[in-house]
């Protein structure tokens, strides 16, 4: 796997991930840069989502209004068989990038010199790069008010006079975040957590006490390493995954673009529908729950809480919208053995043969650091395989036949 000189080191890192064969092409390669863009912008994970989906759609429909094989989701134009669609696909990620993080054009430009240098000059490399740009500015004018980059407006609940804690939840804006699948961000919204009085949040609250607290006596080595290594979250924590599936076996660049914009949208409106829901309910943490309910007021969890509402998890809805649609690529069986490692665990390697296991793992260590209650990611984790399952039934569906000019597929929803 190549990995660009502008990846952070610890970036890299978490990417390492092998399949026994390896396929690369320019999809792959600039979701690596694009992902380092985002961690070096500091972009919170929904932020850093769209910025994956909006790069990836692009992607795609750069290449596909040259294939033609698939319904686009921003592209208005005619097919366009005289372009390249490497050159496409580059300009296209170039562009959305480079209006993203105006601070990084020199890199940018630098990689997308990089990618473009083996093809030939010509009129196909010209037609390419002028439909790349076209298709990109479609997306970025789509999504450009859409919602995000708006101020939170939460209001915590407070008594005159009363201190209260100063530090904002994050992303409660996120709630309002125009959905790229989702009818809305109510959608998939879930039932209210578990009433205080019921047995189930009873063994919650005793399960999450013992096991995920920092000092705990019953969580073992192992499930103590996995809880530190999903404290990495966001577009950093499932893309490697995608890229290592996508190394696995060889595939065209259509279907790679189709791939990584479908698991990008469906993972960025798992987003949307979960900071709607937290809000929604604004139900309290295990470290709260625990101090009060609990009566140990010197409770700790291992990992340290995120700064929003506890219910449902946002990691867990995440990896079950991405694992959806890598199973309805890659199947529901065994997959070629991953390896990956994370920066929040250093000298820890987590292995899969099955997408799966993947998401079991990231919703036990939620319960294992201390910062979720079980039935929130089960929860968390239905919401994600039915926006999963949306994505792939509504968004860049496939062709009867090749078409002289597609109109965009927004109203599918």
């Amino acid at each position: 796997m190549r990995l660009p000189r502008s990846i952070p080191a610890f970036l890299a890192a978490s990417a390492l991930m092998h399949a026994p064969a390896t396929f690369a092409d320019v999809v792959l390669d600039w979701n690596e840069i694009g992902l380092s863009k985002s961690v070096a912008a500091k972009q919170l994970p929904p932020d850093a989502a769209r910025t994956m989906a909006i790069m990836h759609v692009a992607m795609f429909d750069a290449v596909n209004a040259i294939e033609s094989r698939y319904r686009p989701y921003a592209y208005q134009g005619a097919r366009r068989i005289d372009a390249s669609p490497d050159a496409a696909v580059v300009a296209a990620a170039h562009a959305i990038l480079a209006q993203l993080f105006p601070g990084e054009a020199q890199g940018l430009d630098a990689a997308q010199a990089a990618s473009l240098s083996g093809i030939p000059e010509g009129e196909a490399k010209s037609a390419g790069l002028a439909l790349g740009r076209a298709v990109a500015s479609q997306c970025l004018q789509m999504r450009g008010q859409d919602g995000s980059g708006k101020a939170g407006a939460y209001k915590p609940r407070v008594q005159p006079g009363i201190y209260v804690a100063t530090a904002y939840p994050v992303s409660s804006e996120w709630a309002q975040v125009k959905p790229f699948v989702m009818n809305d961000a109510a959608q998939f919204r879930p039932p209210p957590p578990p009433p205080l009085d019921s047995q189930q949040w009873s063994r919650d609250l005793e399960e999450i006490r013992a096991i995920g607290a920092r000092a705990s006596t019953t969580r073992s080595r192992e499930q103590t390493d996995v809880a530190r290594f999903w404290a990495i979250t966001g577009p950093a924590s499932w893309n490697p995954l995608v890229r290592s599936l996508a190394q696995s076996r060889p595939a065209s660049l259509v279907d790679n673009a189709r791939l990584f914009a479908l698991v990008n949208m469906a993972a960025t409106d798992a987003f949307i529908a979960v900071f709607d829901a937290k809000y929604a309910y604004e139900f309290w943490r295990p470290i709260t729950a625990v101090r009060h309910a609990g009566a140990d007021p010197a409770w700790l969890p291992l990992v340290d809480t995120p700064m929003h509402p506890e219910y449902p998890c946002a990691h867990c809805i995440s990896s079950a919208a991405v694992a959806t649609v890598l199973e309805a690529h890659f199947g529901r069986g065994t997959i070629p053995v991953v390896h990956m490692t994370s920066p929040t665990a250093p000298g820890v390697t987590r292995s899969w043969s099955r997408v799966g296991d993947y998401v079991t793992e990231v919703n036990n260590a939620r319960i294992w650091g201390g910062i979720h209650y079980r039935n929130s990611t089960e929860v968390g984790e239905r919401m994600g395989r039915r926006i999963g399952a949306l994505a792939i039934e509504r968004q860049l569906t496939a062709l009867d036949g090749p078409s002289e000019a597609v109109p965009a597929t927004m109203s599918a929803r």
